[in-house]
């Protein structure tokens, strides 16, 4: 293995899972379009994802958010988890990751609604253990859920690496002690290359 690195952690949305842009509707795109990696989101959604809000309490604060009916709110909330779909070069480079060897590990800022379901998924199989903002209520890029994760797997910071499509999160890892790359979810398919040259050495 390359760079002494032996754990691979990885962020979930954007990164292993995605929204596919041909078959997911245009109007969940746009109805979820404050979730961009760079930007802000609202607040009712950063507190969905820590745990501390509710699905009924998120779809009413997203309601009023959107301007539209809570049963409006709440059915596209259902709706959109289930459009959430494993991206493709992601998945075949955790096989080909845990197949050299490589421990995995996620830590992801994730509601309990989506995690649920995520977890249902082939590729999910394959990690070696989690930490989930909304069951620890703890969210990147918060220094507290990166020493979480190295303390309950007891993982050394300087033989790991963590994927995710934020820089702000990503540096918040490179502050802990951790590697850091920025996967870039437009591009999957480079961004896997680029990561199979570091660590597979393709």
């Amino acid at each position: 293995m390359k760079h002494n690195i032996r754990n691979v952690i990885f962020d979930l949305a954007g990164v292993v899972f995605a929204r596919d842009k041909v078959r997911c509707p245009e109007y969940l795109h746009k109805f979820f379009s404050f979730i961009v990696p760079g930007e802000q989101m609202p607040d009712f959604w950063e507190d969905f994802d820590r745990g501390t809000r509710t699905f009924d309490e998120v779809a009413t604060a997203l309601a009023d958010y959107r301007s539209c009916e809570f049963a409006k709110a709440q059915s596209l909330m259902r709706e959109a988890i289930t459009y959430q779909e494993e991206v493709l070069p992601t998945k075949q480079l955790i096989a080909d990751l845990k197949a050299a060897g490589y421990r995995l590990y996620v830590l992801s800022n994730m509601s309990l609604e989506y995690i649920e379901y995520l977890r249902g998924k082939e590729v999910y199989a394959a990690f070696d253990g989690e930490v989930v903002s909304s069951e620890v209520h703890l969210c990147k890029p918060e220094p507290e859920i990166y020493k979480l994760v190295l303390e309950r797997y007891g993982l050394e910071a300087s033989e790991s690496l963590f994927l995710d499509d934020r820089i702000e999160n990503v540096n918040a890892a490179i502050a802990c002690g951790i590697g850091g790359v920025l996967f870039d979810h437009q591009d999957p398919q480079r961004s896997c290359h680029l990561l199979r040259q570091m660590l597979l050495d393709e």
